[in-house]
């Protein structure tokens, strides 16, 4: 069998063609979570930005302003300082479980943004139960609060991540109850299909309006599962030095503070979604429903404005929380816990069974 020279080069040809294929291909899918990544990156950036504008205007001081325009680098400074500030391990410590429990709660919250849709099919995965999936991925980020807590070998900070731990189950409860509601009204635990399930009538079909005591049950608990003031008893300095971050110092410090203000924000998210109609504009598509083809027909026109929508309703939630934590007091631990099991898991369980007695008598 005679092989000539131009046959062995057509094969190395195609050989290096389908390489270059299956390297485009795996390009092409990472590119979306990268630009999902980059987007919450400067989402976040954006967020400690407004709020120390926002607590310097509510307390009447100057804010950031020296760092680039109006401050606007100042938190890219403090990330770039904690990026190559030195880390301390504590040398009695679980140095392992020190060292993985700022990863499990920053994956944790990151791998929620996967099924928040910020425009019409602009999703990254639309899952048959997206909120769910979320519920169940952001309950995993106390685990890490704990597993930091016990292996700094500090009683302060073992302690914080027991109130972590106390304080996440304590609240977590009341909003899934909520999050059952609204998938009974929408019939779907689909993200899309929620928000799909409230365009028709525009700003009335909205669930805040179907369900409003849901909703201040889900804000509530939303921020004590951001650990926000007035419930951020896991870190409060007065009692507790630092909570679960007193032993942390660097880029496992910077972990922490990013996951927080990334819980922040997909809180926020899911708000929008759950009650806010999402991408859709307040009109009805019934009176004006070439309004509502424009997400359709105009493709990445119509996207950007989806976008827009979703994330002037997200930040106008965030600006709400800033508020919150710099104008009211902080609770007692004992007290927390009251609001969520006395008082917030009985509301949101009578509001699940209205929901259902009336879902069931309009069938």
């Amino acid at each position: 069998m005679i092989i000539y020279t131009t046959e062995v080069q057509d094969i190395n040809s195609f050989s290096r063609l389908e390489s270059l294929k299956e390297v485009y291909g795996i390009l092409w899918v990472l590119v979306p979570i990268l630009t999902l990544v980059l987007g919450i990156t400067i989402g976040v950036l954006v967020i400690v930005w407004l709020e120390r504008e926002i607590s310097a205007g509510i307390q009447q001081r100057i804010g950031p302003e020296y760092a680039g325009p109006l401050g606007v680098l100042q938190a890219i400074a403090d990330g770039t300082k904690l990026l190559f500030k030195e880390n301390f391990l504590p040398s009695r410590g679980n140095i392992r479980l020190f060292s993985i429990g700022p990863s499990i709660s920053f994956i944790s919250i990151l791998v929620s943004y996967s099924v928040i849709p910020f425009g019409y099919n602009f999703i990254l995965a639309d899952l048959n139960i997206g909120v769910f999936l979320w519920i169940a991925i952001s309950s995993i980020a106390p685990v890490g609060l704990l597993m930091s807590g016990y292996g700094s070998n500090n009683k302060y900070s073992f302690l914080g991540g027991l109130r972590a731990a106390a304080q996440s189950i304590s609240y977590e409860i009341p909003l899934t109850l909520c999050v059952l509601s609204i998938s009974l009204l929408s019939n779907s635990l689909s993200t899309v299909d929620i928000v799909d399930s409230q365009s028709k009538y525009g700003f009335w079909g909205w669930n805040l309006w179907r369900q409003p005591i849901g909703f201040i049950v889900f804000l509530i608990s939303s921020l004590a599962e951001c650990e926000r003031l007035p419930f951020d008893l896991p870190e409060a300095e007065e009692e507790l030095v630092a909570g679960y971050q007193t032993e942390y110092s660097g880029i496992r410090f910077g972990l922490f503070y990013v996951a927080s203000y990334l819980n922040l924000l997909v809180s926020s998210l899911f708000v929008t979604i759950l009650y806010l109609d999402g991408w859709n504009t307040p009109t009805p598509y019934i009176f004006v429903s070439e309004l509502f083809e424009i997400n359709k027909a105009c493709g990445v026109f119509g996207t950007t404005i989806g976008i827009f929508i979703t994330l002037a309703k997200t930040y106008f939630f965030l600006f709400i929380s800033i508020t919150t934590r710099w104008t009211l007091p902080r609770l007692r631990m004992d007290q927390l816990l009251n609001l969520g099991w006395k008082f917030l898991l009985p509301i949101s369980l009578g509001n699940l069974l209205l929901t259902t007695s009336s879902q069931l008598l309009s069938l």
